[in-house]
């Protein structure tokens, strides 16, 4: 008789329609500031607000249509114990900038001067966000998405925050 084996427990996830609004960032940072305290994450909820607030007022600022966020949590998704969120904003525009061009990437993978960034110039108004979320974030990428039956297309970036206690471990060993 064959046995299986419980499958490990899924991971949480929320998904949010943001409308074309200059209130979807403040919007979005109200739902990670509801949902992550919810999952003992608490932590994590300047640095999730500060990147998630970046990558969605790109997409208000950058597109006319409307954005799309997801929340998820890292417990359970693939063979390493790890402890975080994953965020990821879809708006219609398919260019992916440069910062997110490249496969997908950790922070521990920009020593030795590849992958740096170029920076702004110090007098743009912008220009930074996306350095942040380089700066700040475990993990990040971003994907162009072909236009499909429905006409969606547009791009997905995304990024991930584990919890310093899962990353703290990690470092040590």
């Amino acid at each position: 008789m064959a046995t299986v084996s419980p499958s490990p427990t899924p991971a949480w996830s929320y998904a949010l329609h943001l409308p074309h609004d200059p209130r979807a960032p403040r919007i979005a940072r109200m739902t990670l500031r509801a949902v992550l305290p919810a999952y003992g994450m608490g932590e994590l909820l300047d640095s999730a607000e500060l990147l998630t607030s970046e990558l969605v007022t790109n997409a208000y600022r950058h597109t006319k249509g409307p954005a799309f966020l997801r929340l998820r949590g890292l417990d359970g998704v693939d063979a390493e114990p790890r402890s975080g969120v994953r965020v990821t904003v879809w708006d219609t525009d398919p260019y992916v900038p440069s910062l997110f061009d490249e496969p997908p990437a950790r922070r521990s993978s920009l020593g030795g001067g590849q992958g740096q960034a170029e920076q702004p110039d110090e007098r743009s108004l912008g220009g930074r966000g996306l350095l942040l979320v380089r700066e700040w974030a475990d993990r990040w990428g971003g994907c162009p998405l072909g236009d499909d039956l429905f006409g969606r297309g547009g791009k997905l970036l995304w990024f991930e925050l584990e919890s310093r206690s899962t990353a703290d471990v990690k470092a040590v060993a």
